[in-house]
């Protein structure tokens, strides 16, 4: 019973991950926010990090984000 349980679970994880696309994102800040915007717009977008400054006098920034890997309905 435990196995069968355990079997069920493992299977609803990986079907929720396989839901969502991970990633990061650098560019120059109106790039970003237009892909962004894009990802928002079509209803994938999931999350969004708030940009963070690449850093050493470098103008780009970096974004986390997570979407959904299908359209919503």
């Amino acid at each position: 019973m435990t196995a069968t349980r355990e079997r069920a679970r493992a299977r609803a994880t990986n079907q929720r991950m396989a839901e969502f696309i991970e990633l990061w994102i650098i560019g120059a800040p109106e790039q970003v926010t237009t892909l962004v915007r894009l990802a928002m717009d079509s209803g994938q977008l999931v999350y969004a990090s708030p940009p963070t400054a690449v850093g050493n006098g470098d103008p780009r920034i970096r974004r986390y984000l997570r979407l959904r890997n299908r359209y919503p309905n």
